[in-house]
């Protein structure tokens, strides 16, 4: 876990678009405004499989152009940096072979990227959540925001990217003073009203509430804003029973809510197989983007 917030989390001067070809139209139009918002470069990043072409070559039935089918998917990817240029941004594009997770990671330490975008996959039919092994890797690993575009996201050029109610779900682990900062700085940058939202588990409810009552819960959560920032917000807390998920998607809806913030932790093998876990669920459903920052 990071200790400090760097400058560039709340205000970014690089964001990386995770890009699919063909683009993702709202996940496009998501990180354009956020890049025009702040005046940050956009790079257009795609790693391509070349698992196919390694058996090819096993085989010896051809040999893998890979300057070819780097140019290519370059190709593909300039129409959508031609567009981001004609809005005024600083457009790179950057394509490599390989496992998309795995290329972005290394990507990330490679240069100074401040925030990454990317979109998700739809739910499955019976409820088990398709997340994406790409999307998934990035946020439970990479050491800066994530924006994650679900399929129930609205249009992302809404507002500007200039959201007005940010929603942050909070738990009291040492890990979460830290998310608690960041949605508050991103609060002031954006004049926006904060939300801080705690849930307890119907199954834990008589013993937390058997040492603190509601109100002390919400002072503790207020208390969690650092004081310069308290003066220069509007913000609430909310403390309900129930599950995190579902509570959080609720409240998300209720208050018109335009960016949810969570931390991300990284996944046990049990999580990560059923996707049960409370951050799968909301990006899943998600009116709004919803922001991951890394927690450990």
């Amino acid at each position: 876990m990071a200790a400090v917030i760097r400058p560039g989390w709340s205000k970014p001067r690089t964001i990386l678009l995770a890009s699919e070809i063909p683009a993702n139209k709202k996940v496009f139009a998501l990180a354009l405004a956020q890049a025009v918002k702040f005046g940050a470069e956009l790079i257009l990043f795609h790693a391509y499989d070349t698992l196919g072409a390694s058996a090819s070559e096993t085989s010896r039935t051809r040999s893998f152009d890979y300057a070819s089918a780097a140019r290519f998917e370059m190709q593909h990817l300039e129409p959508q940096a031609q567009e981001v240029r004609e809005a005024g941004v600083p457009c790179e594009i950057v394509v490599r072979p390989g496992l998309a997770a795995d290329q972005i990671l290394t990507f990330l330490s490679e240069r100074e990227v401040d925030r990454i975008v990317m979109g998700t996959r739809s739910p499955g039919p019976v409820g088990k959540l398709l997340f994406g092994s790409v999307a998934e890797a990035v946020l439970r690993t990479a050491k800066v925001p994530v924006c994650v575009v679900g399929p129930n996201a609205v249009g992302g050029a809404r507002h500007n990217f200039a959201p007005r109610t940010i929603l942050c779900a909070v738990s009291f682990l040492e890990s979460s003073y830290l998310v608690v900062k960041f949605a508050a700085e991103l609060a002031a940058q954006h004049r926006a009203r904060l939300t801080l939202q705690h849930v307890i588990w119907p199954k834990e409810r008589a013993e937390v509430l058997a040492n603190r009552s509601i109100n002390q819960i919400k002072s503790d959560l207020v208390s969690m804003v650092p004081a310069k920032i308290q003066g220069k917000i509007a913000f609430e807390t909310i403390v309900v029973s129930g599950d995190p998920a579902e509570e959080v998607l609720h409240q998300g809806l209720a208050r018109q809510t335009d960016l949810i913030l969570l931390g991300a932790r990284s996944a046990s093998v049990f999580a990560a197989i059923s996707r049960q876990g409370v951050v799968y669920k909301v990006v899943a459903h998600a009116h709004c983007p919803v922001i991951t920052l890394h927690t450990n």
